[in-house]
């Protein structure tokens, strides 16, 4: 994860139209009680982390709050303790808030003032929040598409 991965609005705003939460039935369990390594199980590792690896790079801790996208699936917006951010988009929420639980990182309800005051942003955000104002591509307005 980067500075430059895909930002958004960061407005933490859930869609009313949230789909219920997925109900799994899993592996069952071995012999001994321990369930067997699955796939998802070793997903959920690898966006540990890398949502750790993310709070290491940025001063050493991070929040985050996930948000719903809609078909996309789930979003999760973190902001390092030195102000850098980035996010992490899965098809399930479930995926999420668990590797955030492994990798330490507090989840928060709602993206507030509190945690939006402490997001810094760079040169790259502010280019892609003029957009073709400062040649960051696209056409000007009133010109001539070539």
């Amino acid at each position: 994860m980067t500075d430059s991965d895909t930002h958004g609005d960061g407005d933490g705003a859930a869609s009313a139209s949230e789909p219920p939460s997925e109900s799994t039935s899993g592996p069952t369990p071995d012999a001994d009680g321990a369930a067997p390594r699955t796939r998802q199980t070793r997903h959920v590792g690898r966006l540990s982390r890398r949502l750790a690896r993310f709070a290491t790079a940025h001063g050493g801790t991070a929040e985050g709050q996930v948000s719903y996208l809609g078909a996309r699936g789930y979003r999760l917006v973190l902001v390092g303790s030195d102000g850098a951010w980035g996010d992490v988009v899965d098809p399930r929420r479930e995926a999420l808030t668990e590797a955030a639980e492994r990798a330490g990182i507090a989840l928060r309800e709602d993206f507030d003032g509190e945690l939006s005051g402490r997001v810094r942003t760079g040169p790259y955000e502010w280019r892609r929040m003029a957009g073709s104002q400062l040649g960051a591509g696209g056409t000007r307005p009133g010109s001539a598409a070539a």
